[in-house]
């Protein structure tokens, strides 16, 4: 079975396709006309639990090879792969959804973005010259984060709650919206404060 003889691959993969499942089920809450108001709940409920599953999924992926030691080179590029592209391509969309785009304006959504082509720059040239660059805890915090102000953006859509706990909540999705910015930053410089340590001692 190649690559995908073991679990920790298989639900790498099975995320992917979840991921684009999720996609899929955002297009279409998109394409909504306004008199569809029967399929609204339907179509985001679908999206809230997808996007739940394949993010939370990821800590089983990471547990299973630990504890497997079936640590791959292909789980190394695929899993933080398919992270950016859960991760990324919801907040494209929720940054052209008419109900998300006060939480994710679209010039923060390209921020964070920029920082995700910097780092992978950054690390593939790394590599290349033979050293690494593993992710931190800065970046675990980050992706937090960003699941976090998702999760809770299409929750607060998917789900009717009391004009009460909707007003805490949209200002708690603000406060992690504006944290994945933060991080997402902070991160950027901590890759490349390591990226110059690294060229320093192979320079000298």
């Amino acid at each position: 079975m190649g690559v995908f003889e073991h679990w920790p691959n298989r639900i790498t993969a099975l995320r992917f396709l979840g991921a684009l499942g999720l996609f899929a089920i955002l297009t279409a809450e998109g394409n909504r006309t306004r008199t569809q108001t029967a399929l609204e709940h339907g179509w985001i409920h679908a999206a809230f639990w997808a996007f739940l599953i394949v993010a939370v999924t990821d800590v089983l992926d990471g547990w299973l090879a630990r504890r497997g030691n079936h640590v791959t080179a292909f789980g190394r590029i695929a899993d933080p792969f398919v992270d950016k592209v859960l991760v990324m391509g919801t907040m494209v969309f929720l940054a052209v959804m008419p109900w998300s785009q006060q939480w994710f304006p679209a010039w923060i959504v390209v921020v964070i973005l920029a920082r995700e082509f910097l780092v992978t720059a950054v690390r593939g040239y790394v590599e290349s010259h033979g050293g690494t660059l593993p992710a931190d805890w800065f970046g675990k915090v980050k992706m937090f984060t960003q699941c976090t102000a998702l999760g809770i953006v299409l929750g607060l859509h998917a789900f009717e709650f009391s004009d009460g706990f909707r007003a805490v909540a949209g200002k708690a999705g603000h406060v992690f919206v504006w944290l994945t910015l933060i991080t997402s930053i902070g991160s950027a410089l901590a890759y490349l404060t390591r990226t110059r340590r690294y060229l320093l001692e192979t320079a000298g």
